[in-house]
């Protein structure tokens, strides 16, 4: 049994340095603890900083990995990318790293087709559909992280927050542990094949916008609304709004097809100076994906939902999950609702001054959000790279 000094000894410790992490060291690691149980003291996390101790009727306790404070050079994040990067031959150099064989073989039995092969040999317009991009670039962007685990294991172990953009979501959740790769993968599955069938039965996309200080973003959505109806389509499809914030003067309009080439005739008018499509096939994260919505929250409802090991940072609102609630409430809204992604590395690189930046990784197809990365906080993006796939 723990001497009421041990357990007194104990506590300090946990005030003094409060960590993430549920459990501490390895059974019978500090002396005097003969017994270890993980029911008899229990503890709670408050904004993944304070540890309070909730229950404290017995003497012996379970302690797993207690950690010293680390340098913040140290640590990292892992942001993970989402549809639109994806390139016919991607996989290829991550075939070689344990477990990704592995990762494709077990994706081939949950999607009921060859991944891997798609990925490899495509074709360009195959993989380019949304129903098979989005399961790609989730199984590639984990794959990358056993190439991470094989060259910088140190940077998986010390990750101090993770986020992924759109579908890059759930690669977050699995790396952050709240979803199984299993789990994650069949949602994935259903979200894009919904997405796919919505976007076959509504003409839309997605375009990236530069834009000046003068601009009028919010008008010129209005008057792109405005004109699809002129044409004909009916209101509730007529949908021109923003669904991506991704850095200063930078957003990405989602919508009808009718109000983007609106757009693109009219940019000059509301202080648009570029426009750009992406290679989606509809206008995601708007109110046209309602109907894939409501059958990905069903999925959704039947899966388990773990506790986060890191805190994973929710497209929805920009701020880091809490509980597992908040997966279910936030992931069930992520579809038709744009995504923070500015907002969220402002979240994650915010620290005091002279404070280090922790390396930054992002794993998966592209480029693109160490690009973005460069546009939001400069001094961060310099302690970046990407793991290629």
């Amino acid at each position: 049994m723990a001497s009421i000094s041990n357990r007194l000894f104990l506590r300090n410790i946990f005030r003094q340095k409060p960590v993430i992490y549920r459990s501490f060291c390895e059974k019978g690691k500090i002396e005097g603890i003969q017994e270890a149980n993980i029911n008899d003291v229990h503890y709670t996390e408050n904004e993944y900083g304070s540890v309070v101790e909730a229950e404290e009727k017995k003497t012996s306790l379970l302690i797993k990995d207690f950690r010293p404070r680390i340098d913040p050079s140290e640590t990292s994040v892992i942001l993970f990318p989402g549809q639109g990067t994806q390139f016919v031959g991607m996989g290829s150099k991550l075939l070689e790293y344990p477990n990704v064989e592995q990762m494709f073989t077990h994706a081939k039995h949950v999607l009921g087709y060859d991944l891997l092969d798609i990925c490899l040999n495509g074709p360009v317009e195959t993989l380019n559909q949304t129903k098979y991009s989005q399961t790609a670039i989730f199984v590639c962007s984990l794959a990358a992280v056993e190439k991470l685990r094989t060259s910088e294991s140190e940077f998986v172990k010390n990750c101090i927050a993770t986020a992924g953009f759109s579908v890059g979501e759930f690669a977050a959740l699995v790396f952050g542990g709240v979803l199984s790769f299993e789990d994650a993968l069949r949602l994935v599955k259903i979200r894009a094949e919904g997405m796919q069938y919505v976007s076959d039965m509504i003409p839309s996309g997605m375009m990236t916008i530069i834009f000046g200080a003068d601009a009028k973003i919010s008008l010129a959505c209005r008057a792109a609304q405005e004109w699809c109806i002129r044409q004909g389509v009916d209101a509730e499809h007529a949908v021109c709004t923003v669904c991506n914030y991704l850095f200063p003067h930078c957003k990405v309009i989602g919508g009808h097809e009718e109000a983007l080439k609106f757009l693109e005739l009219n940019a000059k008018e509301f202080g648009i100076r570029r426009c750009t499509r992406l290679k989606v096939s509809g206008a995601f994260h708007t109110k046209l994906m309602e109907p894939a919505q409501e059958v990905f929250r069903k999925a959704l409802s039947s899966v388990k939902i773990s506790r986060s090991l890191i805190p994973i940072y929710s497209n929805v609102d920009g701020h880091p999950y809490r509980n597992e609630k908040q997966v279910i409430k936030k992931l069930g809204k992520q579809m038709c609702s744009p995504v923070r992604w500015e907002q969220i590395l402002h979240a994650i690189y915010q620290r005091k001054q002279d404070t280090a930046f922790p390396k930054t990784f992002e794993c998966g197809p592209g480029k693109s959000l160490l690009s973005i990365l460069k546009n939001v906080n400069l001094k961060a993006q310099h302690e970046a790279k990407t793991v290629s796939v």
